[in-house]
């Protein structure tokens, strides 16, 4: 290992045990987060949701077990279809609505973080 190489991993090590200092990029980054935080949970909830009851619908439609719950086979086929439909409605419309929770969100954050952007800029020009 060369000296370079050596002085790269003691100042790696050394940035662990430092204390890092707050700036204002820590900050704009944190407000974007949070910006994006509600809309992520809500898509991956409603998404998974929406590919269970997808996946049970066919379930129904594709095995017996619709036997289990006392379904004959054409009724166990409907009712697979349908549910089938509803879990494929609901992961169409998943995308969407997180676009409207993000863009809903951004316009909360916005006066903030378009000061902290030009802070951030002033500071870069000087």
């Amino acid at each position: 290992m060369n000296k370079n190489d050596q002085e790269f991993i003691i100042q790696k090590i050394r940035t662990q045990y430092t204390e890092k200092e707050h700036t204002t990029l820590d900050e704009l980054k944190k407000l974007d987060t949070k910006v994006k935080r509600p809309a992520n949970v809500f898509a991956y909830i409603f998404g998974c949701i929406g590919a269970i009851v997808m996946g049970g619908g066919m379930s129904l439609v594709m095995t017996d077990i619709g036997d289990f719950f006392g379904l004959n086979k054409s009724t166990a086929m409907l009712t697979g279809i349908i549910t089938g439909v509803v879990g494929i409605f609901a992961l169409c419309i998943a995308y969407p609505v997180y676009n409207r929770i993000v863009k809903k969100e951004r316009k909360k954050i916005a006066p903030e973080i378009i000061r902290l952007t030009d802070e951030l800029t002033e500071q870069k020009t000087m």
